[in-house]
């Protein structure tokens, strides 16, 4: 089963597993720890119901430590596998992988955006280098072909035939500017 102490005197393998260096993970760790406790407070269930018994009673979770859940969400961030395979690796079943997945992907969510380490998200926002807009096209063409009822008229026919698709269709062909997203 992976764990954080088995990966933290590994730095190829922790890199490899996370995307991290261990003085990263290091600096996210108290950023997802406050992001936890303020997405699941110790008061409440993690139903979000007040808690009829105190904190720690009841039976112990797998991972006791913080630095395990950053680092089952982490490396499911970089590797995206699938959820049996995830579990695999870290000794649970598909259904709890997935119930996990969903419980940490918004802590990591808020902790990067408390970091200001979270990637942006609006297009607008995203600044464009000159050098990626150098020899682009200015325009995009977008074309389709919409099925229609075969006509009577011969003409009318083969003007309305499509050679690939051994179907009438109406041809549609569009040109829109690349940056405004304006129809030329």
């Amino acid at each position: 089963m992976l764990t954080y102490t088995t990966l933290k005197d590994r730095p190829r393998e922790f890199l490899a597993a996370t995307g991290l260096t261990h003085d990263e993970f290091m600096r996210v760790l108290p950023a997802f720890v406050a992001a936890y406790t303020t997405c699941y407070p110790l008061d409440k269930t993690w139903q979000g119901k007040v808690r009829q018994r105190q904190v720690g009673g009841g039976a112990k979770g797998i991972w006791a430590q913080m630095e395990d859940k950053l680092l089952v969400i982490l490396v499911y961030q970089k590797t995206n596998p699938l959820q049996t395979m995830h579990g695999l690796h870290f000794g649970l079943s598909q259904p709890q992988t997935h119930y996990w997945i969903h419980r940490l992907l918004p802590v990591l969510r808020c902790a990067l955006a408390a970091l200001d380490l979270a990637p942006a998200r609006d297009a607008s926002r995203v600044a464009t280098s000159p050098l990626m807009l150098e020899g682009t096209p200015a325009g995009a063409l977008d074309g389709t072909e919409r099925r229609r009822q075969r006509p009577t008229e011969a003409s009318k026919q083969t003007a309305h035939d499509s050679g690939q698709k051994k179907a009438h269709t109406d041809k549609n062909v569009l040109l829109i500017h690349e940056y405004t997203s304006k129809v030329v």
